[in-house]
């Protein structure tokens, strides 16, 4: 059983950095981005037609490359919380939690007894596919996975306090696209309401010691958020990556051709 990097590196205050392969289904970038030292890797299964499967394969390219996996589930049932942390995930993240009772339920599907009652099985690649004593695997889980809530609705700012007073939960993450259509201003992250939101984000956090993050486009984003205490900061996409390389190279290409 392994330490979970991520929590080792909130629990010390220190930033854990995190990207994306979206919308690539590959354990080799995965384990390449371990290998560039990113502590996570986001693996969004809301919006992406990724199986369990796939969730699994890139796991294991995470494990090969020293960084942790974490699915974002599709929002649902019970089993949609203990099959990711089955097939791999040391974290999962929750899409629009909007309550403390919303928040209540996550945990209760996502930790083992005396936190919640997730399913035991006890064979799965966390537990060393059994090899791990069962107990021990059910006191290591709770103390090295970690549960991030996304707060991407109007409804979850106004309820943000309660919500991070919840037991179990480790990090508040803001959705900002998602939070500004809330308000009725899509895409206009940078108004002043989505950044007062933001704020009571980072309040609550705070108050109730718990971690949080947001996505950003780059370091010099990040440093507003960075300084609030933001620890949990998701910055980069494989297809947008590949998209300004090939674009760079076309232009490039099309500067030469005109001289």
């Amino acid at each position: 059983m392994r330490t979970n990097r991520v929590l080792a590196k909130l629990r010390q205050n220190k930033l854990a950095l995190v990207t994306t392969v979206t919308p690539y289904a590959s354990a080799k970038l995965t384990e390449m981005i371990g290998m560039l030292d990113f502590d996570c890797v986001w693996i969004d299964m809301e919006h992406q037609d990724y199986s369990y499967d796939h969730l699994f394969d890139m796991a294991l390219g995470c494990r090969a490359g020293g960084v942790e996996p974490m699915a974002r589930i599709r929002k649902g049932d019970y089993w949609t919380y203990s099959r990711p942390f089955e097939a791999g995930a040391t974290g999962i993240m929750v899409p629009h939690c909007c309550s403390a009772a919303e928040a209540e339920q996550i945990v209760r599907y996502s930790r083992f007894a005396p936190m919640g009652m997730r399913g035991i099985d006890g064979v799965e690649v966390s537990a060393d596919y059994g090899l791990a004593p069962t107990l021990e695997y059910m006191a290591h889980a709770n103390r090295e996975t970690f549960v991030c809530v996304q707060i991407e609705d109007r409804e979850a700012v106004e309820n943000v306090d309660e919500i991070a007073a919840v037991p179990g939960v480790d990090i508040l993450f803001v959705g900002p696209a998602d939070l500004s259509q809330s308000y009725g201003i899509p895409l206009q992250t940078r108004d002043p309401l989505i950044q007062t939101a933001i704020d009571r984000v980072a309040a609550a956090a705070a108050k109730h010691g718990k971690h949080w993050g947001i996505p950003v486009g780059s370091a010099a984003v990040a440093e507003r958020y960075y300084e609030q205490g933001a620890r949990f900061l998701a910055c980069g996409a494989a297809i947008i990556m590949l998209q300004q390389g090939w674009r760079q190279i076309r232009q490039d290409f099309d500067a030469l051709l005109q001289r």
